[in-house]
């Protein structure tokens, strides 16, 4: 892990791969997209790690599912995703633990791409006793451009009442740390997602640690 320290105000956690580990969700939304469109494919984790690591970044898909409609195919994979999180998704460990320590050193927002509203994510945060740690939450839902755009992250600074350049980002995919950059706020990358340490590496984050449960060790 890296050795430097952030001196920041306010902290904006990803959701999935970064406060909570979704990669059964992400199976179990790949199987149920290929039923739905009649595909066969097998079904294997780097399949279903590499359609999220697309999506995150934009890019097609088709040559991942040849022979079905990408917008069929997204329409039902991500509906049984956002549906899959209810019960599928689980703290990363350690969180908690973490987000205990950080809350009473910086104030704490979440910020996730997922086209859901506030309160589905609540509901979620807070069957893992996590909801009470931030104080701003904001979705694709309430921004016109998703990561890595920097709009997400400069609503939450509105919301938290701080200067962007006086936040960090801490997520798990290029799209966190890119839209980082983009708003001025320092950057942490966490490996406990989908991304490797060599893709999260060549968008220079400030700092790139095994899991967000460490951050504490590296505030100022």
């Amino acid at each position: 892990m890296d050795r430097q320290r952030l001196n920041v105000k306010a902290v904006f956690f990803d959701l999935d791969g970064t406060i909570v580990d979704s990669k059964e969700a992400y199976m179990t939304a790949l199987k149920t997209a290929l039923s739905r469109t009649g595909k066969k494919n097998k079904v294997n984790t780097k399949l279903a790690t590499e359609i999220p690591k697309r999506l995150e970044q934009n890019l097609p898909i088709n040559d991942l599912i040849q022979g079905t409609n990408e917008k069929k195919f997204l329409k039902h994979y991500l509906r049984a995703y956002y549906q899959a999180t209810k019960t599928k998704s689980k703290p990363v460990p350690g969180i908690s633990h973490a987000l205990s320590r950080l809350s009473g050193r910086v104030k704490l927002g979440l910020i996730t791409r997922r086209h859901v509203s506030k309160e589905k994510v609540i509901e979620e945060l807070s069957a893992f006793g996590l909801a009470k740690y931030f104080q701003s939450i904001v979705t694709a839902c309430d921004t016109l451009t998703p990561k890595p755009s920097p709009e997400a992250l400069i609503r939450c600074a509105e919301q938290l009442n701080t200067t962007i350049t006086n936040c960090a980002v801490v997520g798990d995919s290029v799209a966190d740390i890119r839209a980082g950059k983009n708003a001025g706020t320092k950057t942490v990358a966490v490996l406990s997602g989908i991304f490797s340490r060599q893709e999260l590496k060549k968008e220079n984050p400030d700092l790139i640690l095994k899991s967000a449960k460490d951050l504490p060790d590296y505030l100022e």
